[in-house]
Order: structure tokens, then sequence, then C-alpha cells
């Protein structure tokens, strides 16, 4: 356990623009430009060989003229400029930046380079909780610096817990670089509500140090909605009410924050805007589900697109066996998503009589819900999800496979 005098230190890292910034490794020629990644494959980038001197050149698709419901997943910062965002419709980001280039997603090359930069900063500091593809949380309470015998020590005072930690942070950032060739933004705060919001002030490739003392300076002049659980409807009740920054939220009533929000609710946007947090840092947790969907570009009639959404359909199934396999997990609940061009969601849900990670089983359960569903209208989204997960080891045996064919749209 740390000193009681010592600061608790707690690092927040996040990637800057990462799966942009992956894409850029990929394609250098693109570095400074306006890219938007969220194309599907027809937009990956044509090679072109002169046949005289045999030199390579890419011609990249652009969102000029774009047509189609895909979103954006992310873009880089000179696309950011323009006012393009992740989650944004991608006809709406190419009537703001139509000289954007736009590139497919590639999830595969995104987990890996996932993978390699959490490997990094585990040679550094061992407690982190991964908290997606892009960010992670570290524990530098007790981290020493690198290089000094003792991993793990008690700091002397703040001034050297805190120095310590930029240290290490630091270092954290170079082992990224070198592992990935990518960069990242790091904060260190006394607490993750603080990390989170303080590793956006300075990106990108920032590092950022937030003591206490900086609290009122650095984070109440930001808008209420740049709280993590902070939402938007939540946002807007909140401007509604005349609140508009942190700083304002800080100085609510309790009480009165109550009244508004109820008594959980309102007692925690009371402390999140004092920037009370003691959550731990949780090394590991038991995912509770793994999906897999897709929006499509355009909608898809279940009659007419029938081998579309067939192969889509088992493409998904496969993808969810694959996450459950990598990460060895079984399912006892296999369920489906659809929704539809007039934005109307439904979901089925089916308990198999065993827990599976076979793509096959989970085709044919998934295929049993959608059989569950009336498919009168063109379908906008369509995914697949597994939940009620245990560990493979900890599964009973499974019953024999049920002999019948996947069930295809229609």
């Amino acid at each position: 356990m740390a000193a009681a005098d010592s600061p608790r230190l707690i690092a927040h890292l996040d990637m800057d623009a990462f799966y942009a910034s992956v894409e850029l490794l990929r394609y250098p020629e693109l570095r400074g430009q306006p890219v938007v990644i969220g194309g599907g494959r027809r937009h990956q980038p044509e090679e072109i060989r002169d046949p005289a001197t045999g030199a390579v050149t890419r011609r990249f698709a652009t969102l000029r003229g774009y047509v189609g419901r895909g979103v954006a997943t992310t873009a880089t910062y000179e696309a950011r400029a323009f006012g393009v965002h992740s989650a944004m419709g991608l006809m709406k980001a190419a009537a703001l930046a139509p000289d954007a280039i736009l590139l497919p997603t590639d999830f595969d090359a995104y987990r890996r380079y996932s993978r390699m930069f959490k490997a990094a900063v585990r040679t550094l500091a061992d407690v982190i909780e991964d908290r997606g593809i892009d960010e992670i949380y570290i524990d530098l309470t007790r981290v020493a610096r690198p290089g000094e015998t003792n991993r793990k020590r008690e700091p002397a005072s703040d001034d050297d817990a805190w120095d310590r930690a930029r240290d290490v942070a630091v270092a954290i950032k170079r082992a990224v670089r070198i592992a990935t060739g990518l960069s990242c933004s790091i904060a260190v705060a006394p607490n993750k509500l603080l990390a989170k919001i303080a590793s956006e002030l300075d990106k990108p490739d920032g590092l950022t140090l937030l003591r206490p003392a900086d609290v009122q300076r650095r984070i109440w002049p930001l808008p209420a909605r740049k709280v993590n659980g902070i939402g938007p409807k939540a946002s807007a009740k909140l401007e509604a009410l005349g609140i508009h920054t942190i700083g304002e939220l800080a100085g609510a009533d309790p009480l009165w924050l109550k009244q508004q929000f109820g008594p959980r609710y309102g007692a925690w946007l009371a402390d999140a805007a004092h920037g009370r947090d003691d959550r731990a840092v949780v090394t590991f947790s038991e995912p509770v589900s793994m999906s897999r969907e897709t929006t499509f570009e355009r909608d898809l009639h279940a009659r007419r697109d029938r081998d579309a959404l067939s192969a889509i359909f088992t493409e998904l199934c496969a993808d969810v066996a694959a996450d459950l396999q990598r990460k060895r997990y079984v399912a006892r609940t296999i369920g489906l998503k659809l929704r539809f061009d007039n934005f109307k969601t439904v979901t089925r849900d089916l308990t198999l009589a065993s827990p599976t990670q076979d793509a096959s089983a989970i085709r044919r359960a998934a295929g049993a819900c959608l059989k569950r569903v009336p498919l009168e209208r063109r379908i906008r989204l369509l995914g697949v999800r597994a939940s009620a997960l245990m560990p493979e080891d900890a599964a009973p045996e499974p019953s024999p496979p049920a002999s019948a064919a996947l069930p295809l749209f229609d």
C-alpha cells in the first residue's frame, strides 16, 4: 500500500486518432491531409503501376459525391479542423470536407496495434485497466522511474511523486512510439475521472499533469459534457437549467441537483464537478457480452438482397465466434439485432442448451432468432451478440450439434 501522505496518481492513456494513425503508417503519403476512416471495401485504394518504370502509385477515394449510410469511425486532425468527427454520417462529412480522403476500416490491423501498445506499457507498469481498443488507465502511484532497481517504492514527497509520474509517463510514451510508430496522449491526475478529462487537454502527443490545485483553472471552464458520465440528455437538461460548464456545475447546490436529477445521479454530478472519484484501476473484469454489427451503406431488402444479407449474417456470426475463441469464452445466449429503414430497432435472443463458441452453432441460433422477426421493411443494420458468457474451461460438455441447415433470409 502507498504511504498515507503520498498522492494517488492515475494516468489515462489515449492513442491519438488511433485508426487514422494506423492507416497513415500504411499510407504515409497521406500525412498532413484530411483523412476519414469509415468507408466500405469499395473505397480500398487503387494501386497503379507504371508499365515503363514499374513504380507504384495509389489512387484514393474522396468524400466528394459520397452517397450512402456509412458513418465516420474516426478522422485525422486535419479532417477534424473541417468539423468532421467520429460517428458523423459520411454524407454530412462530405458536405464539410468533400476533398478529404476516404479509407475503409481495417479492424484486424487496429486490434493488432492495440495489443502492441498495451504490451509496451506493461514493460513499465503492471496495474492497467483496459478500456477498449485505444485507451487504458494506469495506476502510477507506486511505479518507480525507469532504471530504478526497486520497481515500486514509496515517494519521499508529493513533488517527488509527481516528478516520478512525469518521468514514467514520458517513458511510456516513448515505449509506445518505439513499439508502434504511433503517438499517444497521457494525463496523470489524482483519479480516473480527472485523468480521462485531462487526457484531451493537450492532444495530440500530449503529456498533462493535473494536480488538485489545477482543477479550477483547467477543468472548471470546460463544458459539463466533458465529464465522462454526462451524456447528451443530461447535458441538454443542465444547459436548460443554465449550467454550461463544469465550474457552474460545481457551484450548484447539491440538494438542488438531487431534486433535478434524482438522489443518486445528482450526488454523483456534485462529486464529479469537484473532481471526486475513488474508483480503483481494475486490472481484469469478465466481459458481459461480445457482439458484431454493421450498418449498410444502402438499406437492403430481405428477399431481393437475400444473398448479400446471408453472406453478411454468416460473416458476423463467424466474427463473434472468433472473438469468443480468441478470448477463450463460450456463450449461453445468442442474440440478433435489426434496425429497419424507419429506424425501428428489434432484438431477439435465444438461450442454448449448451454454451458455445462455434460459428455454425451461433449461426443456427441467430437464424432461429431471425425467424421470429417479420421482415417486411428494408434493413438498415444487422448485428449478432453472444452473452451469458463463461470461461471455456468452466463450461460443461457441449451437446451434439443440431443437424439443421443454416437458415437464410427468405
